[in-house]
């Protein structure tokens, strides 16, 4: 569906023109699309258990009060916001059929979906410096990565792509959109908002090229040369099972890169080679990639830590014999 902006003369005269809101097109030959968000919505509600679960132990256990969890803790927070800022919007559109989203709404949603995208990118780099500490520097370590420095780490993660994204959002109010208003995503994506566009944008494409080179791809570049390192450090272990034990450790962080990040650069070097693909098939594989790794993220360290496995079973214990 193609909705187009009927602009009274005063507002083409005028330097930027708004629109009331924007109609979110999203899927057009997929059916049953009502099912696919039924799915969403049973996701959402496991992202949520599965993170509060995670998070409630690393709050409540001392013994995990350390710099790795820290960063787990703070992933935890980026999944339930990330998720947050997706699914429940996107329930409400598709499956109530609530396509229309007023323009301030619209422009606030697309600062948080990428702002806490962004910020999956940076968490999962902070914990690649956790593993780079740990096992290059193991006798160090202690004193390098301590609890403070943590938080100031994170804390930074957290202003970066902040300050980014507000720069972001003041291009994208420079904007006229005096044509189309129809957004051909299933959310106020950032691409598929500056394009309607009938004034220079630019600015707004340099932008969208730094925040998939600078904001999403550096933290991929820092984890993979934190990896080399770590590798290179791995080799000089003489014993084959010290080598795999200490890799073993970082297992669990490369699964989760490997879940978050190569949907989202399928998508970026598509857009970069601007190769055509099917709006549906775009659309499918960008709200997958957004909403199961916030799931699968707890899902995988609980599974794959011993630590938070520890703590569970304790808890069970408990609960079957609360007198002991």
């Amino acid at each position: 569906m193609n909705y187009q902006l009927s602009a009274t003369p005063a507002e083409l005269n005028s330097t930027i023109v708004k629109p009331l809101g924007f109609y979110i097109n999203g899927f057009h030959s997929l059916q049953n699309t009502h099912y696919y968000f039924i799915f969403l919505s049973f996701v959402y509600l496991a992202t949520l258990l599965a993170n509060f679960l995670l998070m409630a132990i690393i709050w409540f256990v001392e013994s995990l009060h350390t710099p790795k969890y820290l960063a787990i803790f703070s992933l935890s927070v980026v999944d339930v916001s990330y998720s947050s800022a997706i699914i429940p919007k996107a329930i409400d559109v598709f499956l109530f059929n609530s396509r229309f989203v007023f323009y301030d709404v619209c422009f606030t949603q697309l600062f948080f979906v990428h702002y806490f995208c962004a910020m999956e990118s940076f968490t999962l780099a902070v914990l690649a410096y956790d593993r780079l500490i740990s096992i290059c520097f193991p006798l160090r370590s202690n004193t390098i990565n301590t609890n403070t420095r943590m938080i100031l780490i994170i804390a930074v993660t957290w202003i970066i792509p902040f300050v980014f994204m507000v720069v972001t959002i003041f291009l994208l109010k420079r904007l006229s959109f005096c044509k189309s208003t129809a957004i051909e995503s299933y959310f106020c994506d950032h691409g598929p908002v500056f394009v309607l566009a009938c004034n220079d944008n630019s600015p707004n494409w340099t932008n969208a090229y730094f925040y998939m080179i600078g904001i999403i791809g550096m933290p991929l570049v820092f984890i993979i040369i934190s990896y080399v390192s770590i590798i290179v450090t791995l080799l000089k272990i003489a014993s084959a099972e010290g080598r795999w034990k200490a890799f073993k450790t970082c297992s669990t962080h490369l699964t989760l890169v490997a879940i978050f990040y190569i949907p989202l650069l399928v998508t970026y070097i598509i857009v970069l080679v601007k190769f055509r693909i099917d709006t549906d098939v775009r659309i499918l594989n960008t709200s997958l990639s957004a909403t199961l790794p916030p799931l699968l993220n707890p899902i995988i360290y609980t599974l794959k830590t011993e630590e938070i496995l520890e703590q569970i079973k304790n808890f069970r214990k408990r609960m079957v014999n609360p007198m002991k």
